[in-house]
C-alpha cells in the first residue's frame, strides 16, 4: 500500500497493544487511516507489530514501551499524550482480570488490578480529553466487560473495576457529547485472548459456545463505534434486553433523591 501523505484521521493511541484485542485494534485502526501509537510492556512484540502494521497499512506506527501499573511510566505517557495534538482517539484496552474468588485473592494483587483497570485508564483519559475538547474533536474507547453489569460472574474486584469503566464512560459521554467528543464503552464477553491464561483459567476450559474470537470482537466493537454507540455489547443477540435495562435505569434516576425517607423505611409501630 502506498504511504499516505495526509492524515485526516489523526493518531490513535492503543494501550495493551502487544497481543489480543489491543493488537487487533491497532491493526484495524491503521487500516482505517489512523497513525498509531501502540503501548505495552513487551518491547519485542510491539516492534514486530509495528513493522507488520506499517507494511500492511502504510501508516506511521510509534512504539511506547511502558508498564501502566508503574506510576513513573504512566506519568511519562500522560505527559507525552498531553503534548501530542495529533491524538484523536484513545483506546483504553489495557487491563487485567481473574476468575479467582475474592476471598482467595491477595489484596495486593487486587490493588494492582485497580491501579491498571481504573487508575491508569482514568489518568490517560484526563491526559487527552482537554486537548480534544480544545480542538473540538476526539474519541475515547474504553474496553470494559460484561461483568460491569453482571459482577457475580467473576471476581468482585474485577467486576467492580469494570463497573467503574462503564460508569466513567457514561459520565464522560454526558459531559462531552456536546463538545465534539465521542465516547464508547465496549463490554466484551469471554473472548479468545491471552487474558484468560494470565488470569489462571485457560480459554480452552471455557464452554466454546460462550467464547468469541478476538477478531470478531474487535470488528463488532468498531462497527458499534462507527454507528456512534455509547455502549457496545458484542455478544448480546437481543438488543431489546439492553434497551429495557437502560430505560429502567433512566426511569429510576429522577426518583433517587428525596428530602423524605421512603415510606418502606418508616418505623414499624409495636403494640
Amino acid at each position: 500500500m502506498t504511504q499516505q501523505t495526509h492524515n485526516d484521521r489523526g493518531t490513535a493511541v492503543v494501550t495493551g497493544a502487544s497481543s489480543g484485542m489491543g493488537a487487533l485494534y491497532a491493526g484495524r485502526l491503521a487500516r482505517m487511516g489512523y497513525d498509531v501509537i501502540i503501548v505495552a510492556r513487551n518491547h519485542n512484540r510491539l516492534n514486530q507489530l509495528a513493522e507488520h502494521i506499517t507494511t500492511d497499512s502504510g501508516r506511521s506506527v510509534e512504539v511506547v514501551v511502558a508498564d501502566l501499573a508503574d506510576a513513573a511510566h504512566l506519568g511519562k505517557l500522560e505527559e507525552k499524550l498531553r503534548q501530542d495534538a495529533s491524538v484523536t482517539l484513545l483506546v483504553n484496552n489495557a487491563g487485567i482480570g481473574t476468575h479467582t474468588p475474592l476471598l482467595q485473592s491477595g489484596v495486593e494483587e487486587m490493588t494492582a488490578m485497580i491501579n491498571l483497570n481504573v487508575t491508569a485508564l482514568t489518568r490517560l483519559t484526563y491526559a487527552v480529553v482537554p486537548g480534544m475538547v480544545a480542538r473540538g474533536r476526539g474519541a475515547i474507547i474504553n474496553v470494559a466487560s460484561i461483568v460491569s453489569i453482571a459482577p457475580e460472574l467473576l471476581n468482585g474486584v474485577y467486576g467492580g473495576s469494570k463497573a467503574y469503566v462503564l460508569a466513567f464512560s457514561q459520565s464522560l459521554h454526558h459531559e462531552l457529547a456536546g463538545k465534539g467528543i465521542q465516547v464508547q464503552a465496549v463490554l466484551p464477553g469471554a473472548t479468545a485472548t491471552p487474558f484468560w491464561d494470565k488470569g489462571g483459567l485457560p480459554v480452552d476450559q471455557l464452554d466454546p459456545n460462550i467464547v468469541m474470537s478476538a477478531p470478531d470482537m474487535v470488528d463488532v466493537a468498531l462497527t458499534g463505534f462507527a454507528r456512534g454507540e455509547l455502549i457496545t455489547i458484542p455478544s448480546l443477540q437481543n438488543e431489546a434486553l439492553w434497551t429495557r435495562y437502560e430505560q429502567a435505569r433512566q426511569a429510576m434516576m429522577p426518583h433517587l433523591g428525596s428530602d423524605a425517607p421512603a415510606e418502606r423505611y418508616q418505623p414499624v409501630s409495636v403494640h
